[in-house]
């Protein structure tokens, strides 16, 4: 049993103030760890939250991987169900903002903001991924789909599949994309080769490839457009 000093002591002994959750001001001065710990913790500055954001971008590679983690890789590395989800939330938004600032209609050559959107809702670290995006006649954004996936080195692409989205999807024009793992968006002779089968194959059924975009990253991607005879 306590004394009643002992007591009387913990009585008296001033208590931890409780964190205050952050007003949001000076969010632009906080780490990337800082502010996806702020994201797990509710918005309150918890050292726990920090250092489990921390394990989180070591173990992924880094901000530019979280939207294509899934919840099951985010609860392997300590983030509970509830925490994945809101994580996972805060990547759409980012996605859907950027989808957002692609200019509409598209003209032709404006891609920066096309491959910063397909950079973060497509790239991979350890697979090529390959997609379209898919206009109307004004050239109007009807959507977008991965169509292929991949491994480290290359993916077995068949114009195909890519022509039959753009029928089911009453498409008058597509944009094909592809990411490069390496990071390195310089086309390949095999690129190139893809696109002419694809600028023939296209035309047939009335469809026109406006652009191949070879992603390498958010600020490293090129047009094969110019490069191979259209």
């Amino acid at each position: 049993m306590r004394s009643e000093s002992a007591t009387i002591s913990s009585a008296l002994s001033p208590k931890p103030a409780p964190r205050q959750p952050f007003d949001g001001s000076s969010l632009a001065t906080l780490t990337d760890t800082e502010v996806l710990g702020l994201l797990l913790a509710g918005g309150r500055p918890e050292p726990s939250a920090r250092r489990r954001a921390a394990r989180v971008l070591a173990e992924c590679g880094g901000l530019a991987a979280l939207p294509t983690s899934s919840p099951s890789m985010l609860r392997y590395l300590g983030l509970p169900t509830a925490q994945a989800a809101a994580l996972l939330a805060a990547c759409e938004l980012t996605c859907r903002l950027l989808r957002d600032r692609i200019p509409d209609p598209l003209e032709v050559g404006g891609y920066p903001e096309i491959a910063r959107f397909l950079s973060l809702r497509y790239g991979l670290p350890d697979q090529e991924v390959m997609g379209a995006l898919f206009l109307d006649i004004r050239r109007r954004l009807l959507g977008h789909a991965e169509i292929f996936r991949g491994t480290l080195h290359r993916t077995a692409v068949e114009p195909r599949q890519i022509l039959k989205e753009c029928l089911l999807r009453s498409a008058a024009a597509v944009i094909l994309f592809h990411t490069h793992p390496s990071g390195d968006p310089t086309p390949s002779q095999e690129d190139h080769l893809f696109t002419r089968r694809i600028v023939e194959a296209a035309e047939v059924i009335g469809v026109d490839l406006l652009d191949h975009i070879v992603i390498g990253g958010s600020d490293r991607w090129s047009s094969i457009r110019g490069r191979v005879p259209w």
